[in-house]
Formats: C-alpha cells, sequence, structure tokens
C-alpha cells in the first residue's frame, strides 16, 4: 500500500501527464547513442521546447514551463536544479496515442525505468500475436513490467482480461501504475515478484522484454546475466513454461550476443523446450542493434547483437 507522500507524488505525475497529452505532446524515444548525438549538437545543450524537456532530458529554464507543471514536477519528486536551470528527471514517450512515464536520460540510475526502440519492437510483437491468436486472452502476465509497455497493450486489446505487471524494481511498478491510469486502463494489476516468485496461478498469455547485456554496472533494467546477458531470458523460458495454461503462450522479445555465427541462446532454449507438450517458433528480428556495446568489456569476440523474439505454446 502507498504511503500518502508517495500517492500525492504519482498523483502529481500523472496530473502532468494528463496535461502533455491535452496539449497534443508526443515524442518518439531513441536509442541512447542516437540521444546522446543530438543533444551534443550546436544549441542543444539548453531546452526550448517541452519535447526538449520531456523528451531529449535538457535542462530548462523555470520560465519554459508553466508554474503549474513545474509545482507538480517539484511534488512528483523528478525536478532536479543544475545551477540556475532545471532539469526532469522522467521523460515522456508515444506510444500509439498512449504517453509513458520513465526515467530520463541518461539511464545511469540502479533503478532507472527504459523505454526506448526495444519498447516499440516489443509493442509490435505483442500487437501481432494478439490479432493472430485463435482465442481471447483471459489472464495474462507481463514479467519485469518496466514502464508497463506489455500490460497496457493487452489489457487495452482484452478489456475483460485480468492482467498481472510484476517487476522488483518498485519505480517501475509506480511507473506502471502510473501510466496504466493515464491509459484509462482499470483491469491491470501491479505487484512485486521476482520473475515468478510471487507470482500465483495460470497464464493463457505471459509477456517478456527482460534486460539482455552485460552490464558492469549491473543495472537492473540492463543487465541479464551469465557470460553476455543471456541468463534472465533463459530463466524465464524455463519458469514460464510451467506457468501455462493448455493452449497458453509465452512471448519473450530479447537480444542474443551472436559469437563467431553461434547464437547460444537458440541452442539452450532446444533442450528446454523439447518434448511434445510445446510447441515454439523463433525469429530474428533486427540482425544488429546497439553497436556500440560491442566496445565494452566482455564482448571482444561478439560480433553483433540480434533481438529475436521466441513465441512457446503449451499444447497439453
Amino acid at each position: 500500500m502507498l504511503d500518502s507522500t508517495q500517492a500525492h507524488a504519482d498523483e502529481a505525475l500523472l496530473q502532468l501527464g494528463k496535461r502533455l497529452k491535452a496539449d497534443g505532446y508526443r515524442f518518439i524515444c531513441v536509442t541512447p547513442a542516437t540521444q546522446a548525438r543530438v543533444n551534443a549538437r550546436e544549441g542543444s545543450q539548453r531546452a526550448q521546447t517541452m519535447r526538449d524537456v520531456f523528451g531529449w532530458s535538457r535542462p530548462f529554464a523555470s520560465q519554459l514551463i508553466s508554474a503549474d507543471e513545474l509545482e507538480q514536477l517539484r511534488v512528483a519528486g523528478v525536478l532536479d536544479a543544475q545551477g540556475a536551470l532545471w532539469r526532469s528527471t522522467v521523460r515522456w514517450s508515444s506510444l500509439d496515442e498512449m504517453l509513458l512515464v520513465h526515467s530520463a536520460w541518461p539511464t545511469d540510475s540502479h533503478d532507472a525505468v527504459f523505454f526506448g526502440p526495444d519498447s516499440y519492437r516489443f509493442a509490435q510483437c505483442i500487437q501481432d500475436h494478439l490479432r493472430s491468436r485463435p482465442e481471447p486472452v483471459q489472464h495474462a502476465l507481463d514479467i519485469g513490467c518496466g514502464s508497463g509497455v506489455g500490460a497496457l497493450l493487452i489489457a487495452r486489446a482484452a478489456p475483460h482480461a485480468q492482467v498481472s505487471a510484476v517487476d522488483i524494481n518498485p519505480k517501475a511498478l509506480r511507473y506502471t501504475a502510473v501510466n496504466a491510469a493515464l491509459a484509462g486502463v482499470s483491469n491491470i494489476t501491479v505487484s512485486r515478484s521476482d520473475l515468478f516468485d510471487e507470482v500465483t496461478g495460470l497464464f493463457d498469455l505471459i509477456v517478456a522484454n527482460p534486460p539482455y547485456m552485460l552490464d558492469a554496472e549491473h543495472r537492473a533494467y540492463r543487465h541479464g546475466g551469465a557470460a553476455l546477458g543471456a541468463e534472465l531470458s533463459l530463466r524465464i523460458v524455463e519458469q514460464a513454461c510451467e506457468r501455462l495454461k493448455v493452449g497458453g503462450t509465452l512471448l519473450l522479445y530479447t537480444g542474443v550476443a551472436i559469437v563467431d555465427g553461434r547464437d547460444a541462446f537458440q541452442e539452450a532454449i532446444r533442450s528446454i523446450l523439447a518434448g511434445p507438450e510445446l510447441g515454439w517458433t523463433y525469429q530474428e528480428l533486427d540482425p544488429d542493434v546497439f553497436g556500440e556495446q560491442l566496445l565494452e568489456p566482455g564482448y571482444d569476440r561478439v560480433e553483433r547483437i540480434a533481438v529475436t523474439a521466441l513465441t512457446v505454446t503449451r499444447l497439453n
């Protein structure tokens, strides 16, 4: 249960989102590398527009936004002083007609809530699945919900379904709840769980977009574990298969470090998914993402990072 201070802060964040939405604000979130390049351009160090403030995460003068908006940022606890300027520690990005709050760039903190191009690809995977599935969703789960992309899309497409959104990051749970309220969605429950540890029951749809990088700082939104970031994705596959109803589906969007032309993640899931009770498909969606990661320690033998979609269905 939220204490009154946090509830007040989240309400201020929600009201700010409603105001931005009413004013027609839109922003498509880019990769961190693109964000850095755009913000490094001459004249881009200080905000001139609302998109600069809440999309490009640039410092701004107090007179750029209304006194009400400045107060909402203060009450929400997402306003930082930078000399004579201010900076929002959240940003707002568009997904279809929705606005989602998430952490400002750069996402350096351990509890940062990420949203970016992966979120758009993940959303497309979910939308494609929902259009093609033969039966409506009744009980769905978004594992490691982050800003709530998966849960929101399912809840909006299946308003009579029960949709659970879980994460180990309290800030992610707060932002998911704010985003659900802003989208006018009431069939999402938000709770803390380390994968399936605090989750009960079976599901006819489980979705996940876990971190898949090797991150030296072990930031929760980015570090996937093991040698090259695949550990968390493998744990999700192993545990999710036991939590699917007959006819239920796991949709996992993840990234894979390709070494000497080999996809070690695909090789590993073959043994996990062996047996007649499970059917699955595996697709490489983009062969080369986050190329700057190859300069990081531990990636000296990696030739590319691909993003993939794994779909697993329980047949019996």
